[in-house]
This record gives structure tokens, sequence and C-alpha cells, in this order.
């Protein structure tokens, strides 16, 4: 059964660092082009990044471009996001998300496999 779980969310404060982390299980992570996305109360899901199968294609949102990182171990079916300067309107919960193709993806619908999320609250 595929299966991600993020992990990692906290409560920091603005300029502060973190490092999410979604672990997969089953074969949909070894070939799928993976996100993260995340909402916040009151807000619709909006991307945040997204990698594909190999690391050589990623993606940003304008808003943590510079920011925030994505990469991923395929060996230990982990994807990382790491965030370095967080501000307050990054707060939300994070989710990971697989999708059944090597292509990357903004768009939300496209992701077959969803992790349960991870709350992130920045203080300022």
């Amino acid at each position: 059964q595929d299966q991600l779980v993020e992990s990692g969310g906290g409560l920091v404060q603005a300029g502060d660092s973190l490092r999410l982390a979604c672990v997969g299980s089953g074969p949909a992570f070894t070939i799928s082009a993976m996100g993260w996305f995340r909402q916040a109360p009151g807000k619709e899901r909006e991307f945040v990044a997204t990698i594909n199968w190999k690391s050589t294609s990623v993606s940003y949102a304008d808003s943590v471009r510079g920011r925030f990182t994505v990469s991923r171990d395929n060996a230990k079916q982990i994807m990382y996001l790491q965030m370095i300067n967080v501000k307050p309107e990054d707060t939300a919960t994070y989710y990971c998300a697989a999708r059944d193709s090597a292509l990357t993806s903004l768009d939300p619908t496209q992701y077959n496999f969803w992790g349960q999320g991870t709350q992130v609250t920045v203080s300022s």
C-alpha cells in the first residue's frame, strides 16, 4: 500500500530554519514526481515545490524561491523540504504528495497520493 508520512514541523521564530521530511512506502514513490503543498487556515491548498524522480527538474512557488530547497533520496524513499529564513506567512500545514508520473506538476489535482500533513507555525 502506498503511504506518505511527513515529519519535522513545529513552532519556530521568523528567520529560523526547519527541515521537513516525507517518508514514502510502496512502489509509487520510486517512479513518481513528488511535491510539497501547504494550506493555511481559511485558504486553499497551494503549491510550494516539486521535484522529479531523478531530481533533474525542480520548481518552486515564487513566495519560497531562494528560501526553500526540495530534495529527495530515492534509495531511502525520503523527500525533504529545507526551509531557511522562514516567515510568519509560511505558517501552514505542509503536505507531501506523489503522482503517477515522472513529470513534475504545480497542480495539486495531478497528485494521487498524499500524506497527513505536518504543522509549521512561524512566530514573528
